[in-house]
């Protein structure tokens, strides 16, 4: 079973967004397994933004992602990752497609109020990062056996 991790970033929080958007991602049948809110700190941010470090644009990315709570979940289920993302919707929600996150709640670029790993190895290295293995919880629902493939 495939994980990753989202981040409800501090527009979503500050906006009053976070049940809107996770219940989006649960109706494409993900199960969360991992929740918690808080507030990340500069080592953390670096930590998490490594792959941008030397970009211009990355100590505006640290400033805003430590600038208020944020909620980090983890999500599971079949193709976890790719499903995120096509919920998401792009980076730009001027481009984002209608019916996603981003296209039809987030404001700008800036301001796009969720992240999602981008592939199975960042999801594996993201859960890690803001979670241990005691804050997942295994458990299964009724519903798994119309929506997980054997």
């Amino acid at each position: 079973m495939e994980r990753t991790l989202v981040l409800l970033k501090p527009d979503a929080v500050q906006r009053g967004l976070i049940g809107e958007i996770i219940s989006r991602i649960e109706k494409i049948c993900l199960k969360l397994v991992g929740v918690k809110m808080i507030l990340i700190d500069k080592e953390l941010a670096h930590k998490h933004y490594s792959a941008h470090v030397g970009k211009p644009f990355f100590e505006d990315l640290v400033d805003f992602i430590t600038s208020s709570p944020v909620v980090a979940m983890v999500f599971e289920g079949n193709n976890a990752v790719d499903q995120v993302r096509s919920v998401m919707g792009l980076t730009n929600p001027l481009e984002a497609a209608s019916g996603t996150i981003r296209g039809d709640l987030a404001t700008s670029i800036e301001f796009n109020l969720i992240h999602g790993s981008d592939s199975i190895e960042s999801a594996e290295n993201e859960v890690r990062l803001f979670f241990s293995v005691q804050d997942l919880v295994d458990y299964s629902v009724d519903v798994d056996k119309w929506i997980i493939e054997s």
